[in-house]
Formats: C-alpha cells, sequence, structure tokens
C-alpha cells in the first residue's frame, strides 16, 4: 500500500506524537509498505506555543521520508497541500488529532482529498476534547470528524467522547503500543551514575512536559509529608515547564525539597531518554485528568513499575497490584501509594509482571487495527 501520514515528525519536537508517527512509519515500511509523513512547517504560531523551541537539535531519523508542509494557520495551505494529496491518490491517509484547534486545518485537507474517491482517511484521536478546555472545541472537533472514514482511540474514555460529539463515525479502542524507539534499557547502577544519583536512594520519577492538568504540585506536596520525608524519597523530575516554571519553584521552596528533588527540567532528547527510566525505582503519573499516556509504555519498555492515578485510560494501561498502583488524584493517596510500593517492596515483583503484560502492546495490533477501519 502506499500510505501518507498526516502529523507532528522531525524536525518538530512533538514530544510523544512526533516519536509515535516516525515508528508507525517505520512499523509499515518494515510490513513492505511505501509511507510518506506530512508533517507541520508551522504547527504553532509562537505565542501559542508553550515551550522553549518547537525545533530539535537531534539527527534525522534514518529511513523516512519527512515533508514539512502544512501551515496550521493558513487555509490557502490547507487548500494546496489537501490538492496535493489528492493527486497522488494514496490509498491511506492516517491523520494525528490531538487538539481541535488543528480541526479546520486537518479537516479541510481531508475533505479535499476524499474527493479522489480512492484514498481511505482514518484518524488516530489522542483526545477528542482536550485537558484544558476551550469555548468552540466540540465545534472545531466535528467539524474535523465528518471528514474521517474510521477513527482509532487509545483510551477508553476518548473513545466514549467521540461517541457523544460524532456517533457516526465507525471507531475502535486499541491501547496505545510500546515506545521501543528509544533504544534499549542500561543498568540501573548504569544509569545513576550517568545522573550522579546515588544507588542508596529511593528515586521516583516524573518525566515529560510540565503542565498544570499532570499535577506536579499534588505530587510535590505529597512528597513533603512526613512518611515520605522519614523514607527520604527523592524526585527526579525531567522534562520542560509548559506553563509558570515560577509556580513550581515556589512550591519546591514552600515544601523544603530543594535537596529531594534532581531537576532536569529542559527538553530531553531521544536519545537520552532512557537513562532516565532506568534510573529511577518507578516513574509516577499523579495527573488530575487522562486520556492515555506515552509515558506508561515507555516504561512499559525498560520495565519500569508504575504508580498513576485513577483517571481517564491510565487504569486500563496500568492494572493495580499487577505492573503498578493506582491511587486516587489527591495528595494524601498519591504520598501513601509511594509508601506503600516502597515498604510492601512492590518493585521486583512488578517488573517480573511487566515483562510479561507488555507483549500485548504491540505495533502488529496497532497498526492491523488502522488497516481494518482503512479497507
Amino acid at each position: 500500500m502506499r500510505i501518507v501520514i498526516l502529523g507532528s515528525a522531525y524536525p518538530l519536537r512533538g514530544g510523544g506524537i512526533a516519536s509515535f508517527n516516525e515508528r508507525l512509519a517505520e512499523h509499515y515500511q518494515q510490513m513492505g509498505h511505501e509511507v510518506d509523513i506530512y508533517s507541520f512547517s508551522l504547527q504553532y504560531p509562537n505565542f501559542l506555543f508553550p515551550g522553549k523551541s518547537q525545533y530539535s537539535d537531534e539527527p534525522a531519523p534514518l529511513g523516512l521520508r519527512i515533508f514539512s508542509k502544512v501551515n496550521s494557520v493558513n487555509p490557502f495551505n490547507w487548500i494546496q497541500v489537501g490538492l496535493a494529496l489528492k493527486k497522488a491518490k494514496y490509498d491511506l491517509l492516517i491523520v494525528r488529532f490531538w487538539m481541535p484547534f488543528f480541526g479546520p486545518c486537518l479537516g479541510t485537507i481531508q475533505r479535499l482529498v476524499r474527493q479522489n474517491k480512492h484514498t481511505k482517511v482514518v484518524c488516530i484521536a489522542d483526545n477528542i476534547i482536550p485537558h484544558e478546555q476551550r469555548i468552540g472545541d466540540r465545534l472545531l472537533a466535528k467539524y474535523f470528524l465528518k471528514s474521517v472514514d474510521g477513527c482509532v482511540t487509545m483510551s477508553k474514555s476518548v473513545l466514549d467522547d467521540l461517541k457523544i460529539i460524532s456517533p457516526q463515525v465507525p471507531a475502535v479502542y486499541t491501547p496505545h503500543p510500546l515506545y521501543d524507539n528509544y533504544g534499549p534499557g542500561i543498568s540501573q547502577e548504569q544509569a545513576r551514575e550517568q545522573l550522579a544519583i546515588p544507588m542508596t536512594e529511593k528515586v521516583v520519577l516524573f518525566f515529560g512536559f510540565i503542565r498544570q492538568y499532570k499535577g506536579l504540585d499534588m505530587l510535590l506536596e505529597a512528597l513533603s509529608k512526613s512518611e515520605l520525608s522519614d523514607l527520604n524519597v527523592k524526585l527526579l523530575l525531567a522534562g520542560e515547564f509548559y506553563g509558570d516554571e515560577e509556580f513550581y519553584q515556589e512550591l519546591i521552596q514552600k515544601y523544603n525539597l530543594q535537596e529531594r528533588i534532581y531537576l532536569h527540567t529542559s527538553f530531553i532528547p531521544n536519545n537520552e531518554v532512557g537513562k532516565y527510566f532506568c534510573a529511577a525505582d518507578a516513574v509516577i503519573l499523579p495527573y488530575r485528568t487522562a486520556t492515555q499516556s506515552g509515558i506508561t509504555q515507555v516504561a512499559y519498555h525498560y520495565d519500569l513499575p508504575m504508580i498513576v492515578t485513577k483517571v481517564g485510560g491510565l487504569p486500563e494501561l496500568v492494572h493495580d497490584q499487577v505492573v503498578g498502583l493506582v491511587v486516587e488524584p489527591d495528595v494524601p493517596d498519591i504520598a501513601n501509594g509511594i509508601v506503600s510500593f516502597y515498604q510492601e517492596n512492590k518493585r521486583e515483583i512488578f517488573i517480573q509482571n511487566i515483562k510479561e503484560e507488555k507483549k500485548k502492546y504491540s505495533w502488529e495490533t496497532f497498526g492491523d487495527e488502522i488497516f481494518r477501519l482503512g479497507r
């Protein structure tokens, strides 16, 4: 088949989304299909982008054809790209949708492509309604969804949202596949040596873009509780602030956590991701809201236990008392979960269970669901 993926990719720092799109392209190429990626020449206007830079300093991924063509705010560009893809007559257009902001751009391109009566359009929906909602989100999502032939969601909560907004769209839930493209794991000793963390310390990891809905403030307050300070649990905080950095720095000062946090708050390049996961005892996702999270699938790849809150699709991916702990999204429960993890020596049994559980999160299964919807 001739396939085109429309979504973030190199040189954009799309975080997990860009990595996912590139890994999906690699999967289909390994199956013998011809794959192109159409990415953004302008993804966000600078004033809307919450991070420091939209662009990667890393080398381009090998063996992928990536074309930076799409301007998210220029309707003339949408028409130009749509007509070019319509003329190219790909068998399958896979579109990544994670924010209603992109609804007009992607929806317009899709409408033009489908005019060729050949190309099928399948959406991969990270979210239908975003974590931080704005006026008009539902209308923009509806506009986008009216021009797809099917949709894959990676959490049941997103599938539920889709059925409410556009029940006519054929849709299926299939779990987020493993992020196995950040390289092999290394020993905890090696990882901690690279990060200057002693082996004697208890360390939990918070990883990824730091946004309000991810609950870092609750985690910091939990860390200040006496039961955690008595255990001397430390936090490895790795990721770029997508919001008010000063707010979190003030909390660190307020709770006297300066000596209990390893701060790595710049963008983490792909070739360094592995050492953070390998250095920690567990990764913690204290989210207030969630759909799914690619962080869990990186943790599965590196056999790292998880502590997650009971929101959105996180409990679907992290089975309580099997590969990690599921807690309520409040400070006392987050603190109790960390204490339980260490006092009950959960790490080794969780690691053994992860090695078996992660077998179900394959790219083959995910890719086949897209093909089924695109027939």
